[in-house]
């Protein structure tokens, strides 16, 4: 795993939608998997969208825990 995408994750904030201005990790889960239903954004927001998907659908949020410590 990418330690900067990780980062991202925790600063980058959504840039559209219902949930725009809110940090990716603490988007819900429900709008992740919509989002894997309906296709992830184009280009780095959809990596990002997609490894969120994949952290909140494994149960890996702890991974996260130790950065936003930091922020």
């Amino acid at each position: 795993m990418d330690p900067q995408m990780l980062n991202e994750l925790i600063t980058m904030k959504m840039p559209f939608g219902k949930y725009k201005g809110w940090v990716l990790s603490r988007l819900p889960e429900p709008y992740l998997v919509w989002f894997h239903n309906q296709g992830f954004p184009p280009g780095r927001l959809g990596n990002l969208l997609a490894t969120m998907y994949e952290i909140k659908l494994n149960g890996l949020e702890y991974l996260l825990q130790g950065l936003k410590s930091r922020y």
